[in-house]
């Protein structure tokens, strides 16, 4: 009988050994799955913010069809990415009747998930305004934590004076319905040789990339997109860069 008794403790006493080992493992394991993926992540983060140049209010990033379908959750969440990127704009339509593939995907996942967002139209500067706004107002619907709505001139209209009168009148119908003044989002050519001084109301969105412009203290530019390569973790194509002189706390 104490035999017995003896070889039954043991044998506990190894399976405890036994399990207690694994555990340690497990614990072991985890801590170091842990630690490789923070410092990854911790890493991406670094990597990202070093793309930025300092001394301005908020960092963010403009994203389209081209980006492709974009993992918000995976970045912003999983990642942290949502305590360094402030704002994003994504594309909604383009002239009268083209809808961004990825619009409503970008557009639902951003809002869900609570980051500051907002909506942008590729304008057609030979085409009629009021359509394209209405098509932009279609598909666009604004809430009041929305960043303002942009309209993106890149193209050469029939004369500069006709150009202006169209934005204006884009301007004009987008803001009747959301109460809010749009941004122009334009190229520094553009606005040195078209636009500044002639649109006094408005704010403007600067693209320069070869250098740094020297129109970030005019109180009319509010962001500055500063390169169209940015790297971005799970988004496979480059992304525009910007950093802004707004407040967004």
């Amino acid at each position: 009988m104490t035999k017995k008794k003896r070889k039954t403790s043991k044998k506990k006493s190894n399976k405890s050994i036994w399990l207690f080992s694994f555990l340690l493992f497990g614990v072991i394991a985890f801590a170091w799955f842990w630690y490789k993926t923070t410092n990854s992540i911790s890493n991406q983060q670094s990597k990202f913010i070093r793309q930025f140049p300092e001394g301005f209010k908020g960092i963010g990033i403009d994203v389209s069809h081209h980006q492709g379908e974009i993992d918000w959750t995976e970045l912003l969440v999983k990642r942290n990415f949502d305590t360094l990127i402030d704002f994003v704009y994504c594309k909604a339509t383009e002239g009268s009747d083209h809808l961004d593939t990825q619009w409503k995907n970008n557009r639902k996942a951003l809002n869900k998930l609570g980051i500051l967002n907002g909506a942008y139209h590729y304008f057609n500067p030979k085409g009629a305004p009021k359509p394209q706004a209405n098509f932009f107002l279609k598909n666009y619907t604004y809430r009041s934590i929305d960043i303002p709505p942009v309209l993106d001139v890149e193209d050469e209209g029939y004369s500069d004076k006709d150009l202006i009168e169209k934005i204006k009148i884009w301007c004009i119908e987008v803001k009747k319905t959301t109460g809010v003044q749009p941004i122009i989002y334009t190229s520094l050519n553009f606005y040195e040789t078209k636009f500044r001084g002639k649109l006094p109301d408005y704010y403007f969105w600067i693209a320069a990339y070869s250098r740094t412009p020297q129109y970030l203290s005019d109180p009319q530019v509010l962001h500055w997109q500063f390169s169209e390569t940015g790297t971005v973790p799970t988004i496979k194509n480059a992304v525009d860069l910007n950093v802004s002189n707004a407040d967004f706390d």
